[in-house]
């Protein structure tokens, strides 16, 4: 080997330890960035020995799919466990001590305690002062689940505008890559930009990703609707600013393509998005629902039809808060528990809740005016557990009571809740061992970068000791020429 070829030598090995301790190093700053892909050297054979063909990734396309997915499904599957929860809060603690049962409990025990004692005054007092309180406690859960849904349509408004935002950034990452890659430049950080901004998306909605030439990467939504190609694809929704139980909220549009919300309580949902959704047009309303139909059981079970039960039928006790009429059986009034309301003859004078008469006199039935008489409460007790006919569109179907239906309501969101938790365990789970999967295969490893700089140091080593030796055969060729 001549001086020329060993200079030539020296200087590639010290060229390719300094790119390798470059390299390592980044990967070292970088052991706790989850988003950072580990870089390696590929090493070729040269004339003058090895050579730093290229920088790659580590990267696990199957597993960084997988990734994604996991994260969209377990996004979606919290979004809809929070919003549940919240729904949840409304019933009180683990005894349900503010549930809508709870209250017709409480108002059944009044009005059997009156029944009891129909001269106690009193009584009278304490059973419309419970009617009371069962009507607020419908008007304020009523209210609050609205208030549920008009925060969950802020909350669209968010991962819309956010998404739009990511799909922006994306663009001008994928635009990067491309870019490097046509110029034969490192493309790595672009593409840990990239799949960074991939991943934040995912949490929003589910997507899936397609690789074409130079790099550039489309994306999909879980349903196939096109997010970006070449550019990104518009993402819109107008929020509605008031929430009542009869306002439909707007759909968001991908690329003029409805998305639908997340069903069931192990949710269909990819993404928060769609969990926002499902919680915005379908559970809240579910229950809004109900709780409209405990609202029209206690209008027509305490409904005034006289003395012989002949008459029209007409609000007694609670009023739909506008007038005296009735609703139809087993039909859902929008609203209704936002608006019932007590009788306002009956709270100036509880005795007529007794006697009956609050439509008139052809309406009153104690017709002799007794101070015992209590056939009339002793049939509105009846009227609370006597089985009545509810909409089965509330989720809740079935011939029930007044009773056992505001118990099934319960019983219905406490099983949605508690499926939603289960199911939120295990794709929180799964999501957690994807990420885990992933990180093993394209994070940094300390001890793996930490050995690899003692071999780089050898290297080096032999590279200085290389140049010290043509040193002292270059002093020794100079002495020797004179």
């Amino acid at each position: 080997m001549s001086l020329t070829t060993s200079l030539s030598t020296a200087q590639s090995m010290f060229n390719t330890t300094g790119a390798q301790t470059a390299t390592t190093s980044k990967n070292i700053a970088n052991a706790e960035n989850a988003n950072y892909v580990r870089r390696s050297n590929a090493l070729v054979t040269a004339g003058n020995g090895a050579l730093i063909a290229s920088t790659d990734r580590a990267q696990n396309d199957a597993l960084f799919r997988q990734t994604i997915t996991a994260t969209s499904v377990a996004s979606g599957q919290a979004t809809v466990v929070a919003g549940v929860t919240e729904i949840r809060s409304q019933l009180g603690g683990n005894e349900y001590d503010n549930s809508p049962s709870a209250h017709l409990s409480d108002l059944a025990d009044d009005l059997n305690a009156y029944a009891a004692s129909p001269s106690e005054s009193t009584l009278a007092s304490s059973t419309v002062a419970s009617a009371q309180e069962t009507a607020n406690y419908l008007n304020t859960t009523s209210n609050e689940v609205q208030a549920i849904r008009s925060r969950a349509d802020a909350d669209i408004k968010d991962d819309v505008d956010e998404l739009n935002n990511l799909l922006a950034q994306f663009e001008a990452a994928n635009n990067d890559v491309v870019r490097s890659n046509v110029a034969g430049e490192d493309a790595s950080d672009a593409l840990d930009t990239r799949d960074t901004l991939v991943k934040q998306i995912s949490q929003i909605i589910g997507v899936s990703t397609s690789e074409r030439t130079n790099g550039d990467m489309a994306l999909y939504t879980s349903d196939g609707t096109t997010l970006f190609e070449t550019v990104p694809r518009q993402v819109s929704f107008t929020p509605t600013t008031t929430y009542t139980a009869s306002v439909t909220g707007n759909a968001v549009y991908i690329d003029g393509v409805q998305l639908s919300p997340g069903v069931g309580a192990d949710t269909s949902a990819s993404g928060s998005l769609q969990g926002h959704l499902q919680i915005r047009d379908q559970i809240a309303p579910d229950y809004q629902a109900q709780l409209d139909e405990i609202a029209r059981g206690l209008i027509v079970t305490f409904a005034e039809t006289g003395p012989d039960g002949t008459l029209t039928p007409l609000a007694g006790l609670f009023t739909n808060g506008v007038d005296d009429s009735v609703p139809t059986a087993a039909t859902v009034v929008p609203g209704l528990a936002a608006s019932i309301s007590v009788n306002q003859l009956a709270i100036d004078n509880p005795v007529i809740l007794r006697d009956g008469g609050m439509n008139g006199g052809a309406y009153v039935m104690n017709t002799t005016g007794g101070s015992g008489y209590s056939a009339y409460l002793d049939s509105l007790a009846q009227g609370m557990v006597v089985t009545q006919s509810f909409d089965p569109a509330t989720g809740v179907s079935g011939s029930l009571s007044l009773m056992t239906y505001a118990s099934a309501s319960t019983s219905w969101l406490e099983e949605t809740r508690s499926k939603a938790d289960a199911a939120n365990e295990t794709k929180s789970a799964m999501s957690s061992r994807s990420l885990e999967a992933y990180s093993s295969e394209t994070g940094v490893s300390i001890d793996e970068e930490m050995s690899l700089l003692l071999d780089i140091e050898q290297s080096y080593k032999a590279a200085a000791k290389l140049v010290s030796t043509i040193d002292e055969m270059m002093a020794a060729l100079l002495e020797a020429a004179g």
